[in-house]
């Protein structure tokens, strides 16, 4: 009997490539691994309608549909090494799993801050756990402290204002969302947290957590020597590749330093034959030349289209993809379309207040567009984005 394509990862990625393996015809054998006990769920929901209580489940795909598709689905399963030479995945009780190609769909964890005290009422949000135990605290909280305005900070604090609760949130760069976005937007960002009441402290750390007699959080001494009230602690201070399982594998991984992950091809191929990578923990050599990875929803479906084409011997599609991802905080939805880089040149093209649109480029050229609470005039620029627009032509009157 042929060894199965085994996929480690049952988030997003792994799904996805599990269905694209069956769209494209495969009819071999397929095993998915996850780690959690769980079905395959949506992640995006957990900082928003889930910890606010507004949905139960966020199931990607019912028990069924992996009995329909013959998709092995083993959930609290987890891989701890893998022998590439015997094209064997060893498992955390000790059996191993022959493979024939093996999909690496690992994502990523939390990073933690080291040196703090381990309090009750202190979290991280990545998975559907993290969330239901934040969930359970909120509804009695009064002050809460984010720690970090990245897209799960700002997401956070967004859906604890919605709740009725205080929030400082509290952030070391200049501006939320500085190192994806810039400066310009991320300035543009903070006005709209701070006109929902958000204590948004911008430059500033994390000193270390103050703890009641209990064990539980009570507040926080911040970088610049402030001392704050916090009942409810979220870090968001951005995640790792679950890389650990690799070590002495022989795979090829990035350094930390250049935001670590499994090192592939233009279409998930690893260093080692036979063994592929997908989704957040992959990084993907892209048009730019350049090995990175991309932590966003939609990247996961079409990396799992390319890497299922090239494992299977299929013409890849052959459309240009332009990256886009989003992110709901408060009822603006913010968008963006392409690669918008914090050290792009921004030009603001409106702003009311609220909503606004931002176009950016390199040398002239476009090469993102951002806007919050207008979807229209984002999504139309995608025919802009997929060819070298010079900004210029965006900028006319005509086009604004």
């Amino acid at each position: 009997m042929t060894a199965p394509i085994v996929i480690v990862g049952a988030g997003l990625a792994g799904l996805r490539t599990a269905e694209e393996l069956r769209r494209a015809g495969f009819a071999g054998g397929i095993v998915l691994i996850g780690e959690e006990s769980r079905l395959p769920y949506d992640r995006p929901p957990l900082s928003k309608q889930f910890v606010r209580g507004e949905t139960d489940d966020t199931t990607l795909r019912p028990a069924e549909f992996f009995d329909e598709n013959q998709i092995d689905l083993r959930l609290d399963t987890a891989a701890v090494g893998v022998d590439t030479a015997a094209r064997q995945v060893r498992l955390a009780d000790g059996s191993l799993l022959d493979y024939d190609q093996l999909v690496i769909a690992t994502g990523l964890r939390p990073r933690r801050l080291p040196g703090l005290p381990d309090l009750r009422g202190v979290h991280v949000l990545r998975d559907h756990a993290d969330a239901t135990a934040l969930r359970a605290e909120l509804g009695g909280a009064k002050k809460a402290l984010v720690v970090g305005a990245g897209f799960i900070g700002c997401e956070v604090a967004a859906s604890f204002r919605a709740g009725g609760v205080d929030v400082v949130l509290v952030e070391p760069q200049a501006t939320p969302l500085a190192s994806v976005l810039g400066e310009q937007v991320g300035a543009l960002v903070a006005r709209m947290h701070r006109a929902e009441g958000v204590d948004l402290r911008c430059g500033t750390g994390l000193d270390t957590f103050l703890a009641d007699g209990a064990g539980r959080v009570r507040g926080a001494r911040l970088s610049d020597g402030t001392e704050i009230a916090a009942d409810l602690v979220v870090i968001g201070v951005g995640s790792r590749p679950v890389t650990d399982w690799l070590d002495g594998s022989g795979i090829e991984l990035a350094e930390p330093a250049a935001g670590g992950g499994v090192l592939t091809d233009e279409v998930g191929r690893t260093s080692a034959d036979g063994v592929w990578a997908v989704g957040d923990v992959a990084a993907w050599l892209h048009d730019t030349g350049h090995r990175k990875r991309v932590e966003h929803w939609t990247n996961a479906g079409e990396q799992a289209k390319l890497l299922t084409c090239a494992l299977l011997g299929l013409v890849a599609p052959g459309a240009a993809q332009v990256p886009y991802f989003w992110s709901d905080q408060y009822e603006v939805k913010i968008q963006a379309l392409g690669t918008p880089n914090a050290a792009d040149d921004v030009t603001i093209v409106s702003d009311d207040g609220r909503k606004f649109l931002a176009y950016y480029a390199q040398d002239g050229i476009l090469t993102g567009v951002v806007g919050a609470g207008l979807t229209g005039k984002v999504m139309k620029t995608r025919a802009k984005l997929a060819t070298r627009t010079p900004i210029t032509e965006l900028l006319t009157p005509a086009a604004t």
